[in-house]
C-alpha cells in the first residue's frame, strides 16, 4: 500500500489486518508492537527518506515480516539522541520491539523488514 498521506493511515490499515488475524484478542502487546514499528518506519521514510512509504505485510504462519519500502538506497542509520531530544531512537525502538529487523538495498531504493511472532497474553500461556 503507498503511503503518502500520513502515519495515521498506515496505522489504521495495519490494524485492520491485524484484526484480520485475530491479534488484538490473542496478542494484544504483540499489535501494540507492530503499530509503533509501522509509525516509526513510515515516519522515517517520509522525514529521512524524503519519500513515499510502500507498505507491506505478509504472514507467513510463524512470523509477520513489516516491510517498508522507500526510494532513497542509503541504509537506515541509528542516532545518538540526547536525554533532550524527541526523536533519534526509532531504530533503538525498532530493534527493542521486533524479533528481527533488516535493511536491504533493493534498484529503486531499500526495504526495511521488521518480524514479529505472536505473542499470547499473559493469562492466556
Amino acid at each position: 500500500m503507498p503511503i503518502s498521506s500520513g502515519v495515521k493511515t498506515a496505522r489504521d490499515w495495519t490494524r485492520d489486518h491485524l484484526q484480520d488475524l485475530g491479534w488484538p484478542a490473542t496478542s494484544p502487546d504483540t499489535v501494540d508492537a507492530v503499530l509503533l514499528t509501522v509509525s516509526e518506519l513510515v515516519t522515517n521514510t517520509h522525514v529521512h527518506a524524503r519519500s513515499t512509504a510502500q507498505l507491506i505485510l505478509t504472514w507467513d504462519g510463524d512470523c509477520l515480516h513489516v516491510t517498508v519500502h522507500d526510494n532513497d538506497p542509503a541504509p537506515p542509520r541509528p542516532r545518538a539522541a540526547g536525554t533532550e531530544e524527541t526523536g533519534g531512537r526509532g531504530l533503538l525502538l525498532i530493534d527493542a520491539l521486533a524479533d528481527t529487523w533488516q535493511a536491504h538495498r533493493c534498484p529503486r531504493g531499500k526495504d526495511v523488514t521488521a518480524c514479529f511472532r505472536p505473542r499470547p497474553r499473559e493469562g492466556d500461556r
